[in-house]
């Protein structure tokens, strides 16, 4: 019975060391930033916000998902009214490497496997260099469960996004609903 005993508090041991190093070994990606611009903390709740669009690439799908205050500007008719969008505004751009959904009866191409999380805030105080706007890009690793910013500083995405400057630096509209 003793034995039975031991043996029952060794497993019991065994199991609590498993679950401790598999919580300690997975990411906590909300401790992430990019250096010298976003921090990934200031999204968090972004996988429940409002979607904005979708677009498609040749080897990838893309969700835009915006916060309240932004998805609200729009509604308002920005930025095609001429306006900027508010201070606050948030739009994350999710991607993913696509495929064939093998179960649908005709083509279609569904998410796969997580390519990266690309941010987007404005806040004209903490980045006046940029008219307001800060981006961070976050890639995914598969093999790990892990993310890692893929750029550093907050004018990343800048250059690219000084095209739509007349749009407010946002490449994504709002479509009818």
């Amino acid at each position: 019975m003793k034995s039975k005993h031991i043996m029952t508090i060794a497993f019991i041991a065994v199991v609590f060391a498993i679950v401790g190093i598999i919580a300690f070994a997975e990411q906590d990606k909300y401790t992430l930033q990019v250096p010298n611009g976003l921090a990934f903390s200031d999204f968090k709740g972004y996988d429940t916000w409002q979607d904005v669009a979708v677009s498609e690439t040749e080897g990838s799908v893309k969700a835009m998902l915006a916060n309240p205050t932004m998805i609200e500007a729009y509604r308002e008719g920005i930025p095609d009214n001429g306006k900027p969008f508010p201070e606050g505004s948030k739009i994350v751009k999710i991607e993913w490497i696509k495929k064939k959904n093998p179960e649908s009866p005709y083509f279609v191409e569904v998410p796969d496997t997580l390519k990266s999380l690309s941010f987007i805030e404005k806040d004209s105080k903490r980045f006046p260099d940029t008219h307001g706007w800060a981006y961070a890009q976050f890639v995914y690793d598969p093999g790990s469960k892990t993310f890692k910013p893929s750029v550093t500083g907050s004018q990343c995405g800048y250059a690219c996004h000084t095209r739509v400057a007349s749009k407010d630096y946002i490449f994504t509209a709002y479509p009818l609903r």
